[in-house]
């Protein structure tokens, strides 16, 4: 079992039972849901007569936030409590739960049948809400399932029950630490359906609207679930409670901090894109936005007392100031989330503004002008998510390696420059003008993900980033609890990155995207949705790092594939990726011809002809980037041969040329017709004594030699353990 690195000398009593935690969570559920509905009403929103519907009645109205609000609460305490098993508290050395990560997924299973239960009350109130007739008319399932794929709110609140039911499944299954990660990030994905569909992906800026949204979201749900599982934690009985609270305060306050962070920038990001300053005073919206900014404020500033004093006294086993201080942080953020629902269903005020553009509607934002040179290359528009991945990416590989350097260590500068360039590409390929135009014409959403798919994931494997992680972050040592440098060698080497880096599924995965993807029904449906352009970016990315990570990859990897089959696989890829730039420039119909006709460019009479440029940056930018594959590998197939070369000469230098040795004694052997493996007596008998006297010597130094070899493999294999190269310096790839 692992133990926390602090241990109090004398283990305390809990001062307070788990029972008073449930209720204090309790309460505070209940204050968001008539915060939610209490404020909804007060404000007099009514989305459907606004529309020019019929009003759906006073349980609509009320019940329709109420139940999102229970929906919300039971999301974030199952995100938490499936956090706390997951990455706070330390797993037994088999692998399997522990104690209080046991207890959290049992807690996590009774939240996730709430949220289930009250996302699937959710579906008839979308459907009355949004046809404005009363609810008790569209209680009939038969009703629901003809209505459901028809109307976008009721379809996504069944999806997120369906991801409801899988964490609530999972919860009960579950034993092991490796698919407790698993389920958190299925956990994660709960929140998305709505966000990504609800008011923000409409009208204008609904790109940064959707995006800052759902950052939002999940920083939120991150930190207020995190909280109340360690809460819970804190008031648990048993004699490992303290030791798993000595570990998993210290996490979450830093998990928190970040969380913080998030949530006030993204808060900020999507209430200026739908308000201006000028109008938070005086609109029912603007005072929303405020509360909700001074509650944010209040609880940084109870963040901070947290740091101060209160996680310090937790993790030497004293949690009475973390409980009397949680305990009120907790209602006060249960209480936002009220309040956040209830802005949900509160229309911004009218500032007077233009109405957008068809192009703003469909895609979020105005474009200029023809996509000239000048155009991609400055007429920016900075993606939320990508963006910000990619800044992230580099300043903590930076942080890496800095960390090496202070540590007297050497980093190959070369790693360096690839990872950072992956960032860049990143960056422009989503926030530069060719991530602005790439969902306004498919020439430019080819060269897109030309380059999220083949050049950024080259780029980013050449920088040895699991290579840096294991080397910069400190191990936990045997007495110690996993950390990050743990779950990352977990994570490398578990069945499923084995699966996923077979070389017949990468390939699969490699050319088959495509073809799945472009001739098929789903890019056109995907078209207009500002969630499915993110996911074919996400799609790609992945791809291509599972592709390109075995070939050209300096991280130690589940499977090292020989140089030739790594340049088989290759040269295997480029015929489908040129067949399918020719059959996009060859096609007589133009993909997804619906949704670019209706944009309506004036610079892009011709959809068709726009696919054929696409197809032929396809066809051409495609070998660019394995081009520069095959470069590296034959620059790393040098090497290897040039570092055996130099293993052989040391080998020589010590022991001799052992195998030229060999040779000749065979060849004397057979000449004496002697048996090559029996030795002759009378030989080494008649063997003058100087000769005996330094084969003896050769004999023990030999011996000496083969005992300090086998100990340099047993070395060899516990740093093989850590991390290969991690524990034995930088390799010369």
């Amino acid at each position: 079992m692992a133990h926390a690195s602090v241990r109090p000398a004398t283990p305390q009593p809990s001062t307070r039972p788990a029972a008073e935690v449930a209720g204090l969570v309790g309460v505070g559920g209940m204050i968001a849901v008539l915060v939610a509905a209490g404020l909804t009403a007060l404000s007099g929103a009514r989305p459907a007569v606004a529309l020019g519907l019929p009003d759906p009645g006073t349980l609509t109205v009320v019940g329709l936030p109420a139940m999102r609000a229970v929906a919300e609460v039971c999301m974030v305490l199952t995100i938490g409590a499936v956090l706390l098993a997951a990455f706070l508290v330390p797993p037994q050395r088999s692998g399997y739960l522990d104690v209080a990560g046991y207890r959290a997924l049992r807690a996590a299973s009774w939240t996730a049948a709430g949220w289930t239960a009250a996302a699937v009350l959710m579906v008839p109130l979308s459907m009355a809400d949004a046809l404005g007739r009363p609810v008790e008319q569209l209680l009939d399932p038969a009703t629901v399932l003809d209505l459901l794929p028809r109307l976008e709110p009721a379809t996504t609140w069944a999806v997120t029950a369906l991801v409801a039911v899988l964490v609530l499944v999972g919860c009960r299954t579950v034993l092991t630490w490796g698919w407790t990660a698993v389920l958190f990030g299925i956990a994660l994905l709960g929140p998305l359906p709505v966000m990504f569909t609800g008011h923000s992906s409409t009208g204008g800026a609904h790109d940064l609207a959707s995006d800052s949204l759902v950052l939002h979201v999940l920083g939120a749900s991150v930190w207020v679930g995190g909280l109340v599982a360690v809460l819970v934690l804190a008031a648990a009985r048993g004699p490992d409670r303290l030791e798993a609270l000595a570990t998993a305060v210290p996490r979450y306050s830093r998990v928190a901090f970040a969380c913080w962070l998030v949530v006030a920038a993204t808060g900020v990001v999507n209430a200026l894109v739908r308000i201006p300053l000028g109008a938070l005073v005086g609109s029912t919206y603007g005072t929303l936005v405020l509360v909700k900014a001074g509650a944010l404020l209040g609880l940084g500033a109870m963040g901070a007392l947290h740091r101060r004093s209160s996680v310090a006294a937790a993790a030497r086993g004293e949690p009475t100031a973390l409980m009397r201080l949680g305990g009120v942080e907790v209602l006060l953020m249960l209480a936002t989330i009220g309040v956040a629902v209830a802005l949900g269903r509160t229309a911004p005020p009218d500032t007077g503004a233009a109405a957008p553009s068809r192009t703003e509607v469909v895609i979020g934002y105005d474009l200029s002008g023809p996509p000239t040179l000048a155009r991609l290359a400055f007429d920016w528009r900075f993606d939320l998510i990508f963006g910000t991945a990619a800044i992230v990416l580099a300043a903590v590989y930076l942080l890496g390696v800095r960390r090496l350097h202070r540590r007297g260590d050497r980093w190959v500068t070369g790693r360096t420059v690839a990872w950072l360039s992956g960032c860049v590409a990143l960056l422009i390929a989503t926030s530069s003008g060719i991530g602005r135009y790439g969902p306004a014409m498919f020439s430019v959403h080819m060269g897109q993900h030309m380059i999220l798919n083949m050049l950024v994931p080259i780029l980013l494997v050449l920088g040895a980033p699991v290579t840096l992680a294991l080397r910069a972050l400190p191990p936990a040592g045997r007495a110690g609890a996993p950390g990050p440098r743990e779950w990352l060698l977990a994570a490398v080497h578990s069945p499923v990155a084995r699966v996923l880096t077979h070389p017949l599924v990468t390939l699969a995965l490699f050319v088959g995207s495509y073809y799945a993807l472009y001739f098929s029904s789903l890019f056109p449906a995907a078209l207009p949705e500002h969630w499915a352009h993110k996911v074919m970016n996400v799609h790609f990315l992945l791809v291509g790092l599972l592709f390109f990570w075995p070939i050209v990859g300096i991280d130690p990897a589940p499977r090292r594939l020989p140089p030739a089959a790594r340049m088989g696989l290759v040269f295997a890829s480029v015929p489908f990726h040129a067949f399918f730039g020719v059959a996009v420039m060859s096609g007589k119909t133009a993909l997804g011809g619906d949704y670019y006709r209706g944009l309506a460019l004036p610079w892009v009479p011709d959809v068709l002809v726009d696919q054929r440029l696409g197809g032929g940056l396809a066809w051409a930018a495609g070998e660019i980037p394995l081009l520069i594959v095959v470069i590296a590998l034959l620059i790393q197939w040098s090497r290897q041969d040039e570092r055996s070369a130099r293993r052989a000469d040391r080998q020589a230098d010590v022991h001799g040329d052992a195998e030229l040795d060999a040779y000749n004694a065979m060849l004397r052997r057979l000449a004496t017709g002697r048996p090559p493996l029996v030795a002759d007596s009378d030989e080494i008998a008649n063997e003058p004594a100087h000769t005996k006297e330094v084969t003896g010597t050769a004999d023990e130094a030999g011996r000496t030699r083969a005992a300090a070899g086998s100990e340099a493999v047993s070395a060899g294999r516990r740093d093989a353990d850590g991390g290969g190269e991690a524990a034995g310096g930088p390799r010369d790839d």
